[in-house]
């Protein structure tokens, strides 16, 4: 199939890169001319495992194009997938503006039978909107499809050519034929294509994502709690974990989440529902407390320094949201440093991917080291917020050797109670006692 893709961010790149992997055609349109003659040029504009290597392989066989001009893209394509931001507005809601602005434009642009894919997030009702958008001008039959993704960044190209499922929201038989055609290749182990309306296939994305948000949150509370009453979180995790209603996964305790997608699909949720004369009670929740244990660990740095930080060298493994990565959006990273800046802290980090971000979206007075070892030097403690692999066995003998002193505030419970407590280390995690 031909296969236009608007938008080349992380969602567009994936969706494009994958389909081109499938022997269809896919150009991917971007205003950006300066990122499009880089990923002409064969560079890849975001980090994403194994995304380098069909990105380059479709390119180099001719599968995978790239174009600032719309009307070369829609021209021969079948399908137009639009995979443009949705940033939250002001007030929390989703902002349709990219998306509808493209749908404006397509009317006057397709000169035959199309079908219009909303890849984006976007709350429910957007599937009428764009059709709205695009009638205005279209002299053609289309049909417009909601296809939410659901990819985790960091195995976003395993969950793309082995997705769990497959939501397609259509009313129209013609559209269902076609996008079943496209999708076959990735289902043929038996992964569910699920077809419904485009209001529940939107909505589908949102319940999902605010669902494991909610989770996470509920476990970090826990963690709270086990802190307070002496329990260890990693116990009740492994006794409530293996109850199947439950399952053991988003279960881990850490300082928050944050990303592209769990924080914005949570407030536009929550936004959705006033707009709509309803009130998300628990979603209101479950913003406030991870808003709080993005810095939770804040309090324990300030007692075991006396509340006086000014000077004390706290070096930062982990800058990205998550591991495998190099996005930092709502990373709870940032959030540590900008109170443990305020609070007057020498600051020196480390992440093998995210540095060149944080570097160019803030201008923090802080500075950056090339390996996980060497900013370690003379530090007064360590601050773990990513749990990338590298950090999860470290070399302690030689950190211990390196640190002023052998404390480590750890966001994300790497490593085990005892085993840190042999080797002699002040070690604070997460919903479990101190060592100190």
């Amino acid at each position: 199939m031909n296969i236009a893709v608007i938008g080349t961010g992380y969602v567009g790149l994936v969706t494009g890169t994958c389909f081109a992997e499938t022997g269809n055609k896919v150009i991917c349109v971007d205003i950006n001319e300066e990122k499009v003659n880089a990923m002409k040029a064969g560079k890849i504009p975001i980090y994403e495992p194994h995304l380098d290597v069909l990105f380059e392989r479709n390119i180099r066989e001719g599968r995978l194009k790239f174009t600032t001009q719309i009307e070369e893209a829609v021209e021969q394509a079948q399908i137009i997938f639009l995979a443009l931001p949705t940033p939250p507005g002001e007030d929390g809601s989703a902002d349709l503006s990219y998306v509808l602005k493209v749908a404006d434009d397509l009317g006057w642009i397709i000169k035959d039978y199309k079908v219009i894919v909303d890849k984006s997030t976007v709350p429910v009702g957007t599937a009428e909107k764009v059709r709205d958008a695009v009638a205005r001008k279209a002299q053609v039959p289309f049909d417009v499809v909601s296809n939410p993704e659901f990819l985790r960044e960091g195995f976003a190209v395993d969950d793309f050519m082995k997705p769990d499922r497959v939501v397609i929201g259509t009313s129209s038989d013609r559209a269902k034929k076609l996008m079943e055609e496209l999708y076959k290749p990735f289902v043929r182990q038996g992964n569910p294509l699920i077809v419904m309306d485009e209001r529940s296939a939107e909505l589908t994305k949102y319940a999902a994502n605010a669902f494991l948000a909610t989770k996470i949150s509920f476990m970090n509370e826990i963690a709270n709690f086990c802190e307070r009453v002496g329990a260890d979180v990693d116990m009740v995790r492994l006794g409530i974990g293996t109850d199947e209603r439950i399952g053991k996964r988003f279960l881990f305790p850490g300082i928050g989440y944050g990303g592209s997608c769990f924080p914005k699909d949570v407030q536009a949720l929550a936004k959705s529902g006033v707009e709509n004369g309803y009130e998300f009670r628990i979603l209101k929740s479950v913003m406030k407390v991870n808003d709080r244990q993005k810095t939770v660990l804040l309090s324990p740095i300030m007692n075991h320094f006396e509340q006086k930080l000014t000077k004390k060298r706290i070096a930062i493994w982990g800058l990205a949201f998550k591991p495998d990565t190099d996005d930092i959006r709502e990373a709870p990273a940032l959030y540590m440093i900008e109170h443990l800046l305020e609070a007057g802290a020498d600051i020196i980090a480390y992440d093998p991917e995210a540095m060149p971000n944080v570097q160019r979206q803030k201008n923090y007075p802080i500075q950056y080291s090339n390996d996980q070892y060497s900013l370690l030097e003379e530090a007064d403690a360590l601050l773990i917020c990513t749990e990338w692999g590298m950090f999860r066995n470290p070399d302690f003998d030689l950190m211990k050797k390196s640190m002023k002193n052998p404390v480590i505030f750890d966001g994300r419970n790497l490593y085990e109670n005892n085993k840190m407590r042999e080797l002699g280390w002040t070690y604070f995690s997460i919903g479990r006692n101190p060592i100190v």
